[in-house]
């Protein structure tokens, strides 16, 4: 069980706000700061400080809130574990282009093999997906695109190609031309905080270009994307898995960038030293 003080310190980095922390605790304002103060005793360095009137986390305070986040989910995860009886439990989460198109086959064979579980999926981009995992709801997730590697124990699933698409009768369908041709061209994208999205940025990066000044239309929605491409409103830039079965069905085609190779990483993520990780990574193929 963890000592009340971790949960008022989680609950305050949560917060960043005494007086919304001690409602949410039900404790008082007074009761949250000394349990601030006897952590900050404690290891003898300040976890919060004020910037003029916004309460921020030092170094030391985002350190410890890392590591307490893991203390959290072991302890509530052992908790579960000792409870009789005990039920399986697995709640992970999958970035939409491994939600869509890749987890149904590790779903189906883990609900196979325990009929018993209690188990949920939850489907979004990685910044959100990743949100998740740090306030518990997640035992784990599997993502793409970047993020910060050192606050998580990730490991390499998977990696894919990650490519051009736009309709059969484009221009630009089956070539490999430089990044120049496309000036002109509408850019259907994912919405930030999808790996998507972040993978094609990155790539503008290297060649210092950046999306400013370029026709662009936001689409959350891969259905409703690869249906624009095909019906010639814009080009886009998708993982393999999510156009395999339009390229196949000739609805869209593919070209590539000249000199930029593009690829993706799908990874393995929970948080650090969680005691159930390895339990967890056998249920990938």
């Amino acid at each position: 069980m963890l000592d009340p003080r971790w949960h008022t310190f989680l609950t305050l980095c949560d917060t960043m706000n005494y007086t919304r922390a001690a409602e949410k605790l039900c404790l008082t304002q007074p009761a949250v700061t000394h349990h601030i103060q006897y952590l900050e005793a404690h290891y003898g360095c300040k976890l919060f400080r004020y910037e003029g009137k916004v309460l921020s986390l030092t170094d030391a305070g985002r350190k410890l809130r890392d590591y307490t986040r893991s203390m959290a989910y072991n302890s509530a995860k052992v908790e579960e574990a000792m409870a009789a009886p005990a039920p399986l439990s697995l709640h992970i989460g999958a970035s939409r282009t491994i939600g869509e198109f890749l987890i149904a086959p590790l779903v189906e064979r883990f609900l196979r093999t325990h009929p018993e579980a209690n188990f949920s999926l939850q489907v979004d981009n990685t910044r959100v997906l990743l949100e998740s995992l740090e306030a518990g709801r997640l035992d784990f997730a599997l993502v793409e695109g970047f993020f910060d590697r050192s606050r998580y124990d990730a490991v390499l699933w998977r990696q894919e190609d990650f490519f051009g698409v736009c309709a059969p009768g484009h221009r630009l369908a089956g070539r490999t031309v430089p990044l120049e041709e496309l000036t002109g061209e509408r850019l259907l994208l994912r919405e930030e905080g999808s790996g998507t999205r972040a993978i094609f940025e990155e790539a503008l990066r290297r060649e210092n270009r950046t999306l400013r000044g370029v026709t662009t239309a936001t689409i959350s929605d891969f259905a409703t994307l690869k249906a624009l491409a095909a019906d010639g409103l814009g080009v886009s830039f998708l993982y393999a898995p999510a156009a395999a079965r339009e390229l196949a069905a000739g609805t869209l085609a593919r070209f590539d960038l000249a000199g930029i190779p593009l690829h993706g990483a799908f990874y393995f993520v929970c948080l650090k030293d969680n005691l159930f990780a390895r339990s967890w990574m056998d249920w990938l193929p």
